[in-house]
This record gives structure tokens, C-alpha cells and sequence, in this order.
């Protein structure tokens, strides 16, 4: 049974009515058979259309064998009138035409093939054969960007097969039975079955967010129309914040923060090398005292690490050097030149609630307890 297909025609029709053919509990709701539908079935990369049908809830469209099948969460007969989720359904329009301008721009200039293509709820993927460089993509999005301005139409035919076809199209895979051509003149001719602006004008503005590679090729994620507008919107709106941070113009934000990396990265150096002669200083000052102890705020697990490495090599005995809080546990590092800790740590790590390890002479972790059980347990040992 075959189910005709309103979509086809008019794409841009948001109402209908239909005879219900059959309707039978199904996974998840009824499964709905109507003689015809302006529902667009999941397919070809492209989700399906959402909706009411005679005051039921579409939750899903398939295509089966030439029928639409739409999972509803009510049962329904006779005759029903069909209302499209139409946000959704010109989202997804202006997104598929969008991708249509991408894939057919990189195939014309770099021979890129479309391999994949994947409409998301708020990206869009498109993978590529082959790598792209930034260079480029710059080029095939801008290329895109222009042949929106130009308001192009959008032209739809059909030939009864692969066979019949003259012109060379754009394709994933053989099409078999009837053929259905998306052109957008001077711009991309490919075989696909989803719904489509009827110009480029009403996509409004393609942006290409990223590029990663993918196998032999790339992936990219893209917006178009509404979502790289409200997109645009909001790094607009973030970079206006940052700018006012930074006491920088919108476009002059990102080398403000180059300066200010900069300025932090001399801070980081400077800190560091105060932070090695407080070190040097603190291990020189326990020279040769035998076994120490130290409880010391707000070291980093390398700079805890450091000071015992440097505390152990000077004061002839064992050196343990906890930082942390009581509330939130305590970070150690403990250590004796040419000694063989392995069975105090485990001690440690049972007796405070402690997790850690690391070579015979040195070990670091943590241990999950306050102050006083901690110095209790040292000096017992």
C-alpha cells in the first residue's frame, strides 16, 4: 500500500486532512496508516516531522515499503485533520537545504563526496572523503554564504529510474525505482527525498562551527538559518561581556586576551621560581634534623612532591609533608633518602583512610582524616 506523499509536492503545506486506512497498537502508542500524508517519514538523514493528528500526538513517522507509518499516542478512524509542527519542519528545511549548498560547493571545488550526514537536534554533521583544509573551508562557506544572498530556487524533479536520468547527480548510493533531482541552479544537483526551501533566501545564513578528522576525511558541524542566527546571537552577546572585561573593542577581544596570557604566563614563571627558593630554603633549614613533619597550606601535588623530595635528600631521616584541611582530607607526600617505606605507607593509608603509593624510598596520595589522627599516627612511629 502506498501512501501519497503531500510533502512531495509542498513542502511548505502545515495542514490536511486524511482517512485513516489502519490504525493498531504498536511499541510506544497506535500505528497510523493514512491514505495520504503531508508528514515527512525519518530518512535520508533528515528526522521526520512532529505534529497532531485529529487531536493526537505524532510521535514518530517511518517509511515502509512505500508506506507512511505514524506512531500516535492515541488511536484514531475515520476522517482526520493533520497539523505540522511547522518551526520544526522549516528548521529542518532551511538546515537540509543548507547542508545541500555545503556538500555540492566542496564537491564542485575539491571533489569532496558526502559520506555522512546527520541532522542533529542542534548541529548538523556532514563528512567528507577527504580532508579540508581551513583555507578552504572558508572558501566553500563563504561560496555558500553568497549563493544564499542570491535568493537561487530551488528546482525538483523526477525520472522514473537511474537509467532514464541524463544528467550526472550527486548520490550516497544507486537509487532504485523513481528518481528524485534537488537543484539549486549552478550550485548542487543531488538525489534526495527530504523537504526542501523553495529558495536559498530563506535559509538566511550557513555558518561552519568546526572541522575534525574523520577517517580518511573530515567532519564538519554546521548551522544554517535560525539556529546560526540565534548561534551568532549568543557569541555576539559573549563576546560583548568579555570585551567589556577586557576593556577591549568586540574585535580586538581576542588579542586582549593574548596579553592577558601573556601576563599570566610571566606571573606563572615568576611565581615558580619563588616558589623553588622557598623550597631550597625551607629543606636547607631542616638540614640533618632527622625525621620531619610538616603540615603547610595550599601546595600544588608538585610542589608537595618538591619540598619532600628536597626535605628527604637534607635531614637524615623520614620526611612527611601533608596539605589540605580536615573538612576535605589531606594531600601527603612522604619519603626517606635510601630508605624502604613500603610497609609505613600501607600502615598509613589503614590507619588515616589513605590511598596512595609510588617507589620504596617515596610515595604520595591521600589520606582521609584530620590533623590530630594524622600527627597522632607519626609520632607513634
Amino acid at each position: 500500500m502506498i501512501t501519497e506523499k503531500l510533502f512531495e509536492r509542498n513542502a511548505y503545506l502545515r495542514e490536511f486532512d486524511a482517512e485513516v486506512l489502519r490504525c493498531e497498537p504498536a511499541k510506544g502508542g497506535y500505528a497510523v496508516l493514512l491514505d495520504r500524508t503531508a508528514f515527512y517519514p525519518e530518512g535520508g538523514g533528515q528526522p521526520c516531522d512532529l505534529g497532531t493528528l485529529g487531536g493526537a500526538r505524532v510521535l514518530d513517522v517511518q517509511e515502509k515499503g512505500g508506506a507512511v507509518v505514524h506512531t500516535v499516542d492515541a488511536p484514531l478512524s475515520g476522517t482526520v485533520r493533520g497539523s505540522i509542527d511547522w518551526d520544526r519542519r522549516f528548521d529542518l528545511m532551511q538546515q537540509h537545504s543548507g547542508e545541500h549548498l555545503i556538500s555540492g560547493t566542496a564537491n564542485r571545488l575539491y571533489g569532496c563526496e558526502n559520506v555522512g550526514f546527520h541532522m542533529g537536534a542542534e548541529l548538523i554533521t556532514v563528512d567528507f572523503d577527504r580532508v579540508l583544509t581551513p583555507e578552504e573551508l572558508a572558501r566553500v562557506e563563504a561560496l555558500v554564504n553568497e549563493a544564499v544572498w542570491r535568493d537561487l530556487e530551488c528546482r525538483v524533479r523526477y525520472y522514473d529510474s537511474e537509467a532514464e536520468c541524463p544528467e550526472e547527480y550527486r548520490s550516497k548510493k544507486s537509487i532504485q525505482g523513481r528518481l528524485r533531482l534537488v537543484e539549486f541552479p549552478g550550485v548542487d544537483l543531488c538525489a534526495c527525498c527530504g523537504t526542501h526551501v523553495t529558495r536559498t533566501g530563506e535559509i538566511g545564513v550557513v555558518k561552519i562551527l568546526s572541522a575534525v578528522k574523520f577517517h580518511q576525511g573530515v567532519r564538519i558541524e554546521l548551522l544554517c538559518g535560525g539556529r546560526a542566527y540565534r548561534y551568532l546571537a549568543a557569541v555576539t552577546a559573549q563576546n560583548r561581556t568579555i570585551s567589556g572585561l577586557l576593556s577591549a573593542k568586540p574585535l580586538e577581544t581576542a588579542g586582549a586576551v593574548e596579553r592577558m596570557q601573556d601576563e599570566l604566563n610571566a606571573v606563572k614563571q615568576e611565581r615558580a621560581l619563588w616558589e623553588s627558593r622557598w623550597i631550597a630554603a625551607r629543606a636547607e633549614a631542616l638540614r640533618d634534623v632527622g625525621d620531619v613533619t610538616l603540615f603547610e597550606e595550599g601546595l600544588t601535588p608538585d610542589a608537595l612532591r618538591r619540598l619532600c623530595v628536597e626535605i628527604m635528600e637534607r635531614c637524615g631521616g623520614r620526611c612527611a609533608v601533608f596539605s589540605g584541611a580536615d573538612a576535605s582530607g589531606w594531600a601527603y607526600a612522604v619519603g626517606q633518602k635510601d630508605g624502604d617505606l613500603r610497609s609505613f605507607v600501607k600502615e598509613l593509608n589503614a590507619a588515616l583512610n589513605g590511598r596512595g603509593g609510588g617507589k620504596p624510598n617515596f610515595a604520595q596520595g591521600r589520606a582521609g582524616a584530620t590533623r590530630k589522627e594524622i600527627e597522632a599516627f607519626l609520632n607513634a612511629r
